[in-house]
């Protein structure tokens, strides 16, 4: 590793992108993501690179199909209700296997809501946000150090695999500062994109096309299959998961994100007392970490998915116990952060 400094959550994120080789964003204010857009405005123009804050948040997106399809390595950022008005661009860039960079960090709603911390938009990220069959890779830092490795590691799997890359934070790891030791050299994933990106022809072989639409059905079912069977090779090859204090757990927490710090301080109040408790902490959201939760499926007496949500991630969490045990749920809205207190609180609950 190489030099360590006290950097902002977001600021960082903008700061990995530059040393993972993206030389081109394009996004539009929104807090609490803010700092990302200030940060390239300052700094593309020292590497060489394109900052453009564009009239919209659906200009912003549509920047990123065209860079992207160009070969460009490409990043957006907003906070939730920006996200949702790309949905629209990550179908479209989705549908025509387009890498890029897409970074969510997570504000209450629904509508405009708060710019507090929330995960409220789990759904909408590892479901599918926009309009047909595709999924993003979508990654769940829970440090500022973590902002930086996964940042990198997102634009490396975008591009080996043609895909978006979603880095989904909340309005604490975007705001807080912590130190972060950098690398002194990246590894960059190098592909090949001139068999499919409109890198020039030099006159020696057809056009590339960039498209996502395709009239004939047959053609189209075709197009669906081959994108159905990238997404099983990514959810073979690409999960990430932490497995923490499981063996021989009391009860399984399950957490991402922000949540995940909160419930390891749990564990040690937990423990205290005389209560095992172990952690799964998915850090792809999607891939979802399946099997982990199959493995410790029959450990505990009961698992816990503790959120910033009304209920999201529990849903994959109970589709992979798959009925071993139950699944129980705690959550908090509206940029509330539940207490260490409130979670063993509901610990002991389930296991009276």
């Amino acid at each position: 590793m190489g030099e360590k400094l006290l950097m902002k959550g977001n600021e960082v994120i903008a700061e990995a992108a530059i040393r993972a080789g993206c030389r081109h964003y394009f996004g539009y204010p929104i807090t609490p993501q803010t700092e990302i857009a200030h940060y390239f405005a300052k700094k593309m123009p020292e590497v060489g690179g394109t900052f453009i804050q564009a009239e919209s948040e659906i200009a912003a997106i549509n920047m990123v199909y065209g860079a992207a399809g160009a070969g460009a390595r490409v990043m957006t950022s907003s906070s939730s209700p920006g996200i949702s008005l790309k949905q629209e661009g990550i179908s479209y860039a989705s549908g025509a296997e387009l890498p890029a960079v897409i970074v969510n960090i997570v504000r209450c709603g629904p509508g405009l809501g708060g710019i507090l911390p929330a995960q409220c938009d789990y759904f909408q990220a590892v479901k599918g946000g926009g309009h047909g069959d595709y999924k993003m890779v979508v990654l769940a830092p829970c440090s500022v150090q973590e902002l930086y490795e996964l940042t990198v590691e997102a634009f490396n799997i975008a591009d080996k695999y043609r895909i978006l890359a979603m880095i989904m934070g909340d309005g604490i790891l975007g705001q807080m500062m912590e130190t972060v030791e950098f690398r002194d050299k990246e590894e960059i994933y190098e592909a090949d994109k001139s068999s499919w990106a409109t890198v020039g022809t030099r006159m020696e072989r057809d056009h590339n096309v960039i498209t996502s639409i395709y009239i004939d059905p047959e053609v189209l079912e075709r197009h669906n299959q081959k994108l159905q069977a990238k997404y099983r090779l990514i959810e073979e090859n690409e999960v990430r998961c932490e497995v923490y204090n499981c063996e021989d757990a009391d009860v399984i927490v399950a957490a991402f994100g922000t949540v995940a710090r909160i419930v390891k301080n749990v564990i040690k109040m937990a423990a205290k007392e005389g209560i095992k408790v172990g952690l799964i902490r998915p850090i792809t959201l999607w891939p979802f970490p399946v099997k982990v939760f199959e493995k410790y499926a029959e450990v505990p007496k009961a698992f816990l998915s503790v959120e910033l949500n009304a209920g999201q991630m529990v849903e994959d969490v109970r589709l992979s116990v798959n009925g071993k045990r139950p699944v129980y749920f705690h959550g908090r809205m509206g940029g509330m952060i539940p207490t260490q207190q409130e979670i063993l609180d509901k610990i002991k609950e389930i296991l009276k």
